[in-house]
């Protein structure tokens, strides 16, 4: 599967300069020339993208997380995470479903992928995982607390709803379908095993 990199909305042009590197996000600067003439510092975050995995298991039930990190309250959600460098998105939502789960899938299928905001140069790519069989135990990081929660279609349609509900680019991506009635039938059907 061949999976192009989304593109951003504000790229971040070839003579920016890196001026900060931290560990999550870099900031980039750059001057911008405005419709006047003038110009200005413009500025944009970069940070490693990402993958969110919605497993779908041989009997049908989707599978979602509730998870604890330091820091932030308890939410519900996909699985996934960064990218390792190196890594293409396919290779790393199948080693995030390994390890926070501890199933594997036989069929993959790329649901969406997108550049959500104009100032972080940041990929999210939504996969959803179907025929999942537990092969190992979960093996999540130091910093996660996950447990897996097994629901329907309707099901995920009424928690995407919740306030504890954390992917935001799947909810959106839900919604848009919901007041469709041909569209929700196709994703669906996409949902199921």
């Amino acid at each position: 599967m061949t999976i192009k990199r989304p593109h951003s909305k504000q790229p971040i042009p070839d003579h920016a300069k890196k001026v900060f590197s931290g560990v999550m996000y870099d900031i980039y600067q750059w001057e911008q020339e405005l419709y006047n003439g003038k110009t200005e510092t413009f500025e944009k975050m970069k940070r490693a993208d990402t993958v969110s995995v919605i497993p779908i298991t041989t009997d049908g039930k989707i599978m979602l997380s509730e998870q604890e990190q330091p820091g932030t309250a308890p939410f519900i959600g996909s699985f996934g995470g960064r990218m390792d460098p190196g890594e293409t998105p396919l290779e790393a939502a199948k080693r995030e479903l390994l390890e926070e789960t501890g199933y594997e899938a036989t069929e993959w299928t790329l649901w969406h992928a997108v550049q959500p905001h104009d100032k972080i140069d940041w990929a999210i790519y939504i996969f959803i995982a179907k025929n999942c069989k537990k092969v190992a135990e979960q093996n999540v990081d130091a910093g996660e607390k996950i447990a897996l929660r097994f629901v329907t279609f309707e099901q995920l349609l009424t928690l995407a709803r919740e306030e504890n509900f954390r992917d935001r680019e799947l909810i959106l991506k839900l919604f848009r379908v919901m007041h469709d009635k041909e569209q929700l039938a196709a994703t669906k059907k996409l949902f199921m095993p």
